[in-house]
């Protein structure tokens, strides 16, 4: 019998491509999402596939899975900052409850933890680059507050799990991801820039540019996040991409590969939205021997021809 993983937001951006991983490594997956920021598009290539099981609930409610269970992959919540604005409760449940509810399911079935935290953990951070070790500058008021301290109080109860249960729990620390199967309009700079230069839309900058980020192919931190899985470190690992650039650096660099004459244009910037954002990744080089492997370029391009198509069918659905 195929060993069973459970993957809660496995219908979403990067729990589907997780779920793709798993199946490909021999494991029977069962994905759990109530779809409130998944979608069905992402993995409905996998029906019929007879180790693949979809179950529509919310991590929150009771879970219950029948038979044994080897690995859980706590993926569920909503991750941009248009979605955890605009569902700030549920984002703050399914962050506290919703990792109890999940580390329970994984205490009595004796199974394996991973917890799919986020760099901005490290909020507005006053260490550059952020490694595993800094605790991070957080407004635990402030409106991204409620995505950035349900993922810190996550990190908290799974270390207590680790500790008092002697669960194997695994925190994976994820910074900026991008790739095919985002949403076009989820708020977060790599599909909003892609989007408005396809339908030739100024491309919206906020504040002066200036601002860093680091951009990860999807497929590089997939593999990251399985070998941190099957690895035997339980502390946080950073998994992204160290290779950082200006907000404005990345406007222009989108508008040549989709050859878009679009006008860049700044906006005030958001409440807390980071300076900048870079990773450590010493730990994953020493410990897991990984690190990124798609160039930039090279992902870009993936990921503007899944946008092209979707433009494609929204567009002649239009018509």
């Amino acid at each position: 019998m195929k060993k069973t993983c459970v993957v809660t937001g496995g219908a979403g951006f990067l729990g589907s491509h997780l779920c793709d991983r798993l199946l490909g490594e021999g494991f029977a997956v069962i994905c759990i999402d109530n779809l409130l920021t998944g979608s069905i598009r992402n993995i409905e290539h996998l029906a019929g596939n007879t180790d693949f099981t979809f179950i529509k609930q919310n991590v929150t409610d009771y879970l219950y899975i029948a038979g044994g269970v080897y690995f859980i992959f706590h993926f569920a919540s909503p991750a941009s900052p248009i979605d955890y604005l605009e569902f700030p409760i549920p984002t703050l449940k399914v962050g506290a409850m919703g990792t109890h509810k999940t580390l329970g399911l994984a205490k009595s079935k004796g199974a394996r933890f991973l917890l799919a935290s986020t760099s901005e953990v490290y909020g507005d951070p006053l260490v550059h680059p952020q490694p595993e070790t800094y605790w991070g500058n957080v407004n635990p008021i402030g409106p991204r507050g409620v995505y950035d301290e349900a993922k810190r109080f996550a990190e908290a109860m799974t270390m207590a799990y680790h500790r008092y249960h002697r669960l194997d729990t695994k925190i994976v620390r994820i910074f900026n991801t991008y790739g095919p199967r985002m949403r076009a309009r989820d708020g977060r700079v790599v599909p909003a820039f892609i989007w408005q230069a396809l339908r030739g839309d100024p491309l919206t900058v906020f504040g002066d540019g200036r601002q860093t980020r680091s951009f990860c192919y999807v497929s590089d931190l997939i593999d990251g996040i399985f070998r941190l899985a099957m690895s035997d470190i339980n502390e946080p690992v950073n998994i992204g991409n160290p290779g950082e650039m200006t907000v404005n650096d990345f406007a222009r660099e989108i508008l040549r590969l989709t050859g878009s004459a679009s006008p860049i244009v700044y906006r005030e910037l958001p409440v807390d939205d980071p300076k900048v954002r870079q990773p450590d990744i010493a730990k994953a080089r020493a410990r897991l021997g990984w690190e990124p492997r798609v160039a930039l370029d090279e992902g870009l391009r993936a990921t503007i021809d899944y946008f092209r198509k979707v433009f494609a069918e929204e567009e002649g659905g239009a018509r």
